[in-house]
């Protein structure tokens, strides 16, 4: 199984996705002018804006709810496993692929926003609705959203629960389905209550554990501030083939580090842009920007704190596949969340291993909370005119048995299996949003503009150029005196 699973990976994860995810992401930063540098200012006005509804969830909740997406086990086991493949140079593309991706983030999140629906008494929106809409091209929106419910319903969260098993096991001595029966029993609870009950959990624990987290990074930098340096270089010189011993897997460490950067930022995947749709904005670019900054949570703190945390303290293996071992710190340990555990742990002695399993307990939990948000979504667009309530159920029993699956499996299997996954999804979405550039670029182009005059940005797609944003056009309605909200009377746009 795990030959054939590896062998359809390298289709999949060949040069042409590599290179396809670092072109879109520089021309579409280049196309918005450099976006996720030029609207940072507004980042902290719009994350924080309280405007929920009945139908919609608050812009800060999108954000977190984007993070659980973004922000799992990529951040810990997969940054161990793009060193230990990819040497040190890997973290340089992981940032690389961070910064170029938050241009196809904000991209995509807009889009997601322009073409929502509302339905089922709340927003809908994604890669599968704006294929539908912007490209016009139902066949290709179903083939989405069907690779979507398999990828994010059964392929990916066997990831997270291996991880948090693992981990587990290794800070406490805890069972492996002992830990999946527990993770499977408290995910059922939640799943359950909603998209409404999933954002306020990701409310919640997000931005705890990321900052919680990095913390206790920027502590153990400051322990072995002198090996600092060092690092820093290290990481550029293998980037580029500088160091000598790192010299001859330039390939590797761009492969890598593209890869898990991928995995773990999620940046033009199209998982971001479900969270982004659910949101209750004026003007789809207002949660577009917060996404494009999400990817920087992601990748720049908190990828960059576990590579740190790793490279400082000297605790990992670099062995490229198929090539003698270059570094063997960690003896036969594989790659994952015990070289994480055992740089916090070389700090602070019996610490390391308990912290980094709960931290990443939260990191995946919340991961695989999104997946499920995902993954109904997709579901609910194929179902839109049919009562679907035994295929929700049977999607709960397939998402929660892959979860225990996932826990007592190898972790080679189940990162294979999420590889897939994600690479599929990529392939895809990455498609369609270059495709749909246009009237994305007409989004950002009609809220610069109206920030310019000093309006708080509304979004009005006759306008701005753009058809068949049905919601917009028909439903929404912007009062100055009140926030964004919805109502059924068509055409009842008012804006400042």
């Amino acid at each position: 199984m795990e030959k054939i699973i590896g062998q359809i990976n390298g289709i999949i994860w060949g040069p042409g996705l590599i290179f396809l995810c670092l072109g879109v992401g520089l021309y579409f930063t280049i196309a918005t002018r450099f976006l996720q540098i030029r609207h940072m200012k507004d980042i902290g006005k719009l994350m924080f804006q309280k405007n929920s509804s009945t139908e919609g969830i608050s812009s800060f909740q999108a954000l977190t709810m984007a993070l659980s997406g973004r922000v799992g086990t990529g951040n810990i086991a997969g940054v161990a496993t793009a060193i230990a493949y990819g040497g040190p140079g890997a973290v340089f593309w992981m940032w690389l692929i961070a910064f170029l991706g938050a241009g196809s983030a904000f991209v995509e999140a807009a889009l997601g926003q322009v073409y929502k629906t509302k339905q089922d008494g709340q927003f809908r929106g994604g890669p599968a609705y704006y294929i539908e809409k912007g490209l016009k091209v139902k066949w290709y929106a179903v083939l989405f959203a069907i690779v979507t419910v398999i990828a994010t319903g059964a392929l990916l969260p066997g990831v997270q629960a291996n991880s948090i098993a693992t981990s587990v096991d290794n800070a406490f001595g805890i069972p492996t389905w002992v830990t999946g029966g527990a993770i499977v029993i408290f995910l059922a609870i939640i799943i359950l209550g909603g998209v409404k009950r999933i954002a306020r959990v990701a409310e919640l624990v997000v931005p705890f554990m990321a900052i919680g987290y990095i913390a206790v990074a920027l502590l153990i930098i400051a322990m072995n501030i002198s090996q600092l340096p060092d690092v820093i270089s290290l990481i550029f010189s293998s980037a580029f083939g500088g160091d000598a011993a790192f010299g001859g897997i330039i390939g590797a460490a761009i492969a890598w580090g593209v890869k898990r950067g991928i995995y773990s930022n999620e940046a033009g995947q199209g998982t971001a842009p479900h969270a982004a749709a659910a949101a209750n904005v004026s003007h789809p670019a207002k949660q577009g920007i917060v996404q494009a900054f999400s990817v920087y949570i992601d990748t720049l703190f908190i990828c960059s704190a576990t590579a740190f945390m790793i490279l400082i303290t000297g605790m990992y293996n670099v062995t490229p596949e198929g090539q003698e071992a270059i570094v063997t710190t960690m003896g036969e340990m594989k790659p994952g969340p015990g070289y994480t555990q055992s740089a916090v742990e070389s700090s602070l002695p019996g610490f390391g291993a308990p912290f980094v399993a709960i931290a990443l307990l939260f990191f995946a939990f919340t991961t695989i909370m999104a997946y499920y948000y995902m993954a109904e979504t997709n579901l609910a667009y194929i179902n839109r005119k049919v009562k679907r309530v035994w295929s929700e159920y049977l999607l709960k029993f397939i998402l929660l048995g892959m979860v225990f699956y996932g826990s007592v499996k190898t972790a080679d299997l189940a990162w294979g299996l999420g590889d897939i996954g994600v690479g599929s999804m990529a392939w895809l979405n990455i498609i369609a949003i270059v495709l749909l550039t246009k009237p994305a670029l007409k989004v950002l182009k009609d809220y610069e503009t109206q920030r310019k005059a000093g309006k708080d940005p509304v979004f009005d797609p006759v306008k701005a150029g753009i058809t068949d944003a049905d919601y917009w056009e028909n439903e929404y309605v912007y009062e100055e005196s009140q926030p964004a909200q919805t109502t059924s009377s068509k055409n009842s746009v008012t804006k400042n």
